[in-house]
């Protein structure tokens, strides 16, 4: 059952994160970026008080992509968001559900950072790094684990946010989820723009791919370079020893409908393209979030299964893309965890009057420890199968986390991370990941970060003023 709290504090942190590799999506390329952490201090009605924690990248150039503003810009909107839910969830007094506290913000959140021109999508990502470490602090406040608290219904979910729902529907929906949750989840190995293809330290190289049987391929909105693209890539794949599914992610670099039915029309035809199209599961928001919304796929893409991710930023977001014929919605942890379980709900609802719909495991900003259990976490309650995980595949390791950090969260969760001689880094068992360990009091993690190591979140101009 919803359980109250009263929050007391909230406190940002940053560390630098340095790339092993660069990392292209889009119309941008990622050699280091910051990584966020947060900290929040609440009182437990009838409990006392605990202390829970987040974390999540500072990634530039996805929340918000516009072309007149540098990646140091879009990442400074999303301190400016993290501080604008910050004042709005401290103006919260008395005891209220983890819900209550989101719910309430939420709106005035939005409209905040539009004042400020900063876009839903990076609007969304303070209050959501907040809930999650709101949602720690009050599992550990009442000594459970996140299944069995999502199991109760601990944060007090409901359906004042979505109107399309009633509020027994997602408490329904979170205790069947239990019942299935995924004790392994398989990684989606993502294969960004300028990895390389071919040979040792290409696609098809166990020591880079790490066994994953499933591959996410980046495009580039060309639909003839893409196309050539893929063909390199499927002639690597077709040659792996065990079978692979694939998904493609366009990440809006499609400029609209016909571009993107060019792609598709070259994937139905060209035989050289088979080992990919044969093995497509979903292609991935094709199109800039603006024209999503705004563009019914035709009747010549509405039998390939798409799914909208950018374009999810608000919470109609995902019913608006079903009506204009999209199968699927991503999960993101730094979207929103509210967000992706009551999608997860709708789609469950649709399926059982016969629809075909379903949740998608995305992660651009997971690094191991906090961001990735929580996000590892939130995609075993959905019952996904398998998840992108491109956080192990950029970053050596924990990169700059301290060794003794690094060494308490291998130490807690020995079936996530291992140290083969070259670090501790991600245990990934014949391609996926173990989840049993998540099963710990608090939000998915026995740990938090070395809080002494870490550097207050940066200030930007406009919040200094």
């Amino acid at each position: 059952m919803p359980v109250r709290l009263k929050l007391r504090d909230i406190a940002f942190f940053e560390r630098p994160v340095q790339f092993a590799r660069p990392f292209r999506f889009g119309a941008i390329t990622i050699n280091a970026t910051p990584q966020l952490f947060v900290r929040v201090d609440i009182e437990v009605e009838g409990r006392g008080s605990a202390v829970g924690a987040s974390a999540e990248l500072l990634v530039p150039k996805w929340f918000d992509k516009r072309p007149e503003l540098s990646p140091a810009q879009t990442v400074d909107g999303l301190r400016r968001s993290l501080e604008i839910a910050r004042g709005l969830y401290l103006a919260r007094t008395g005891y209220q559900t983890a819900f209550d506290l989101h719910a309430s913000c939420i709106g005035a959140q939005i409209a905040t950072c539009a004042k400020k021109n900063i876009p839903a999508l990076a609007a969304a990502y303070g209050p959501a790094e907040i809930d999650k470490a709101i949602l720690d602090a009050l599992l550990r406040g009442v000594e459970t684990n996140f299944f069995d608290g999502m199991a109760g219904n601990i944060a007090g979910i409901d359906a004042r946010l979505t109107p399309d729902l009633n509020d027994g529907d997602v408490a329904r929906c979170l205790a069947l989820a239990i019942q299935y949750r995924s004790e392994r989840v398989a990684v989606r190995h993502t294969v960004g723009l300028d990895d390389k293809v071919e040979g040792y330290g290409g696609v098809a190289d166990p020591k880079e791919n790490s066994g994953a049987r499933y591959f996410k391929l980046k495009l580039g909105g060309d639909p003839e370079a893409d196309a050539a693209r893929l063909t390199r890539i499927g002639r690597e794949l077709v040659a792996l020893p065990y079978g692979y599914k694939v998904t493609l992610d366009g990440n809006e670099q499609y400029a609209d409908v016909t571009a993107l039915e060019s792609l598709v029309n070259r994937l139905e035809r060209d035989s050289a393209l088979e080992p990919i199209f044969g093995k497509l599961l979903y292609i991935e928001q094709p199109m800039p979030r603006d024209v999503t919304r705004q563009s019914p796929l035709s009747e010549a893409l509405r039998w390939r299964d798409f799914i909208i991710d950018e374009a999810d930023d608000s919470y109609d977001a995902w019913p608006t893309a079903y009506k204009l014929g999209y199968r699927g919605v991503s999960s993101k942890s730094c979207k929103g965890i509210y967000k992706s379980i009551v999608n997860f709900t709708r789609i469950a609802k649709l399926n059982d009057e016969g629809a075909e719909c379903f949740v998608a495991g995305e992660d651009l900003t997971c690094q191991p420890g906090l961001a990735l259990q929580q996000d590892l976490a939130l995609g075993a309650l959905l019952c996904l199968d398998h998840a992108e995980r491109n956080g192990h595949h950029y970053v050596d390791g924990f990169g700059d986390t301290p060794a003794a950090e690094a060494a308490a969260f291998a130490a807690a969760h020995p079936d996530l991370y291992a140290d083969a001689g070259q670090g501790i880094r991600l245990s990934i068992h014949n391609g996926d990941l173990l989840t049993g360990s998540l099963n710990t009091v608090g939000f998915a993690t026995s740990v938090h970060p070395d809080w002494s190591a870490l550097c207050p979140l940066e200030q930007t101009r406009s919040l200094q003023e």
